[in-house]
């Protein structure tokens, strides 16, 4: 255990405090026990250190952050661990990459009942499942998901300069006061291109010449690994799996033809459906069906993105379509918050009810006119007029 508090503190160190996810706002840190679910990369491990460093740096005594994924647990398990560790005055417990280790659920469900005094924290994957035949933590757990930065907070970490988060009626109603504003503080195109291709995942900042190459490693980490081991794919179809991501890369955007996919990946209809859904659940795409009503895993969507923009320059530097790279960003920055569906009229239906077109600067509102509530969303535009919004503004909503 001694070598765990030694590596806890280590890390609590080299962590900055100078920029904060807005996730840590929303979360009620009150609660016993609490659940952090994300895709890998996107920022869990420094949030939780933050928190400590900043909101328990007198109890630092009382609070033990480990992760599960440290080879001290091939000899150890968690509940001997939690057991010392109480008896010694621990308080809050913070467990980082939980699904790393056999059984997570079971242990954190008698952890909850058994410790009543302990709070306890964890993280996982976008995979994780928290409701299981053994240990339901669905009743007992609040959970909390984490996406990348939005472009709101990559302008943050970049101009220093700290914009409030707009809600999506904000944005429809008062869209042109709102970019005024902002275009009076900052000039967004300077940083929008930028945040496409390498703002999204915290670790921009680290070695931006290695940024391509980081998010290679996320993305057979997550194909690799966590594929294989949470949904049990076999390894030798992790090859065509990467082919569909690229495929989907290039696209302009992607509608997939099953049939010909299919046989152009050499997977049946049934296994690629199947994975189709594992991609999006894991974080690497977003599957967009006509409405939420009873999707099955076996269900074809109507269109799949990529999951960020990012994604897209790495699997395909040389052959992004702007139209597709256009759309990913609006879907990410919406699916945050609100439900996003295909639509027959215009390309996006959200919560219901708004229609979006997504377009250049000289898109026209054509395809909405039959619609109540339609919006044309142009890139390439600082400020918007009417029904018309500028693209960027809805990086903004978280």
């Amino acid at each position: 255990m001694d070598k765990l508090i030694q590596k806890y503190h280590q890390k609590l160190n080299f962590t900055s405090t100078e920029f904060r996810r807005s996730l840590v706002h929303d979360i009620n840190w009150d609660a016993r026990l609490i659940g952090i679910k994300g895709a890998r990369g996107v920022g869990k491990t420094t949030l939780l250190l933050q928190y400590i460093k900043i909101n328990l740096k007198d109890e630092l005594s009382y609070t033990l952050y480990v992760s599960l994924d440290n080879i001290w647990f091939n000899n150890n398990s968690l509940s001997n661990l939690v057991e010392e560790f109480v008896q010694k005055g621990g308080k809050n417990l913070f467990l980082d990459e939980v699904h790393k280790y056999p059984n997570w659920s079971q242990e954190i469900k008698n952890i909850y009942d058994d410790y009543p005094e302990l709070k306890v924290v964890f993280t996982g994957s976008s995979l994780l499942e928290i409701l299981n035949a053994r240990a339901d933590l669905s009743r007992r757990a609040v959970v909390y998901h984490l996406q990348g930065l939005s472009f709101r907070e990559y302008i943050a970490i970049e101009s220093k300069q700290v914009f409030g988060i707009l809600s999506l009626d904000d944005i429809l109603l008062n869209h042109e006061t709102i970019a005024a504003e902002i275009n009076k503080s900052i000039k967004p195109f300077r940083y929008f291109d930028d945040y496409l291709k390498q703002g999204y995942y915290p670790f921009f900042q680290e070695v931006p010449d290695l940024y391509p190459n980081r998010i290679e490693e996320v993305i057979n980490m997550m194909l690799e690994i966590e594929l294989p081991t949470l949904r049990g794919i076999d390894l030798a179809y992790i090859v065509r799996i990467k082919q569909l991501l690229v495929i989907i890369a290039e696209s302009v955007p992607f509608i997939p033809n099953i049939s010909k996919l299919s046989e152009k990946i050499g997977l049946n209809r049934t296994t690629l459906l199947l994975y189709i859904h594992y991609l999006d659940e894991i974080g690497l795409t977003t599957n967009l069906y006509k409405d939420s009503g009873g999707i099955s895993k076996l269900q074809k969507p109507e269109k799949i993105f990529l999951e960020n923009s990012n994604l897209m320059y790495v699997l395909s530097s040389s052959n992004t379509n702007r139209g597709n790279v256009r759309e990913t960003f609006f879907v990410n920055q919406l699916k945050f918050k609100h439900k996003v569906h295909y639509a027959e009229l215009g390309d996006f239906l959200v919560d219901d009810k708004h229609f979006f077109e997504i377009g250049g600067k000289t898109k026209k509102k054509k395809q909405l006119e039959e619609v109540n509530s339609g919006f044309v969303v142009s890139d390439e535009i600082e400020y918007g007029f009417g029904n018309k919004i500028p693209l960027w503004l809805f990086g903004f909503i978280y």
